[in-house]
């Protein structure tokens, strides 16, 4: 068997490493820089192995992940320019003049890597100033953005707010089947830029702890965040709905995320790296656990305010709803008496699952809480916006954390989820898609709802697909795990 996979795994560096046709020839250390690197696909993931400085790790991502990195680069400008009316040369400038100054050497690295890894793959239409501007697609609009609106009124038309992404959990002690660590967490966000959040990346870098999370083509860090790293944390988050706050002299959000994940063997070291140089920019309420210690905590990270809540035996979830009174109040919108709204109608349904099921939450239960379709506000069975496993293409009313029209081609994208003893081995499941399978199919919804029709040269069918496992240094000759839900 370990003959077979050596075999199958040269064959993979041969069909993505070596030269294409339509590539320029690789010099020799180009080829050295790629060497034990690789991709595969398995259930609609793009899983690639990255290893080594950060130069390597760039080039090897932007090689390996050229055709999803070209493709997210038109997602994510169109989505940009069209949710701020802004143009493209604004986030290149943005990306040039306020994240470029505050990212430290190893990132600056990897990102020039990764332009040199898109050239080398033949794709010239995309340079340095697009990579860093994808890394920020999420950043730029949604908190930039607004702050430039609000303290140096540039003239833009576009309401903009940071709205309300994903659904998690972590817990442990006597919530837990092992009364260790269960972490999970589903992925929100328009369909057109949530369709590419579907790699897996297991990256070994020459500093820090090996890694495995999923993520974006052509950005350095998770951007929906969720992974474990070989210190034995696990990291995740939902954002913090109708936050408003930036500091453009601060370190991006993107760095400090991606640094956490690679540096942190403690949740103290999580709590410290985001502080560090905090820009405000994706604010969130990060959800983290310690498979070494059993302890799992929140950090609910504004710019101005943050607060730290951790226990052994308990949980935390995230809904998109803050928690600590002055950050609500001095750097929120967010109305935590409503009812109706989505964030505090799952708030409610995850402490109803988490009652419901104590002792028995495991990885499989996580996956079937991703999935959940009753709305606690209505107390009926039906997937909408406020349900767990979000559907805001199916919602029966205005959604206003996510803006109007009250439709929107929206919700879940994809769903992790891992207990201890697959932490312990660095793995994780996976499901591409929305979390309880069910398709979204374009022509439908653009022959009901023509206003989205901008979105149609861009805007794929999401199949439904299985649950599948990933694991660290993992091949492609490993099996889908379940069909799951």
């Amino acid at each position: 068997m370990h003959l077979v996979r050596r075999a199958l795994l040269a064959s993979l560096i041969f069909v993505w490493i070596s030269p294409l046709t339509h590539a320029q020839a690789l010099t020799p250390a180009q080829q050295a820089d790629l060497k034990g690197a690789y991709r595969f696909e398995r259930a609609n993931w793009v899983y690639v192995h990255l290893h080594g400085t950060p130069h390597q790790i760039g080039f090897q991502h932007g090689y390996l992940l050229a055709p999803e990195i070209e493709q997210a680069f038109q997602v994510a400008r169109l989505d940009n320019t069209h949710s701020t009316g802004l143009p493209w040369h604004f986030f290149r400038a943005t990306a040039k003049n306020i994240y470029w100054p505050h990212i430290e050497t190893q990132y600056r690295e990897e990102l020039q890597g990764i332009d040199e890894g898109l050239k080398a793959h033949g794709i010239h239409n995309i340079d340095l100033w697009d990579v860093i501007a994808i890394n920020g697609f999420l950043e730029t609009p949604q908190y930039y953005v607004p702050w430039l609106q609000q303290t140096q009124h540039i003239k833009n038309s576009a309401d903009l707010k940071a709205p309300g992404n994903c659904s998690a959990f972590v817990a442990t002690g006597d919530w837990t089947r092992d009364h260790h660590p269960v972490i999970a967490h589903s992925m929100w966000y328009p369909f057109m830029a949530g369709e590419d959040w579907r790699i897996i990346f297991d990256i070994a870098p020459e500093h820090g702890y090996h890694i495995l999370m999923d993520g974006f083509p052509g950005k350095i860090d998770s951007g929906d965040d969720f992974g474990i790293n070989s210190a034995g944390i696990e990291i995740t988050e939902t954002t913090i709905t109708g936050f408003t706050g930036f500091d453009p002299n601060g370190v991006p959000e993107f760095v400090r995320a991606r640094k956490a994940m690679q540096y942190s063997a403690s949740i103290d070291d999580f709590e410290r790296i985001m502080l560090a140089g905090n820009n405000g920019g994706y604010a969130n309420d990060w959800l983290i656990a310690d498979n070494r210690t059993n302890e799992v905590a929140r950090l609910e990270l504004g710019l101005k305010v943050h607060r730290l809540w951790r226990t052994k035996n308990g949980y935390f979830v995230g809904s998109n709803f803050p928690s600590d009174p002055t950050l609500i109040k001095e750097e929120t919108d967010f109305d935590p008496n409503d009812p109706s709204n989505s964030m505090n109608a799952r708030h409610k349904r995850w402490n109803e699952l988490m009652a419901q099921y104590k002792g028995q939450i495991d990885a499989k239960l996580a996956e079937k809480f991703l999935a959940d379709h009753v709305d606690a506000y209505t107390g009926k069975k039906g997937a909408d916006e406020r349900t767990l496993c979000g559907h805001i293409d199916l919602s029966p009313r205005g959604v206003p954390e996510w803006g109007t029209p009250p439709f929107s081609p929206s919700g879940a994208v994809n769903a992790k989820a891992a207990d201890s003893a697959l932490v312990s081995h660095m793995s994780f499941y996976a499901r591409s898609g929305r979390p309880c399978g069910e398709p979204f199919l374009v022509k439908p919804f653009l022959a009901a709802h023509p206003q989205f029709a901008w979105e149609a040269p861009l805007l794929r069918d999401m199949k439904g697909n299985p649950w599948a496992l990933f694991h660290a240094d993992d091949h492609a000759s490993s099996a889908i795990a379940h069909a799951g839900n």
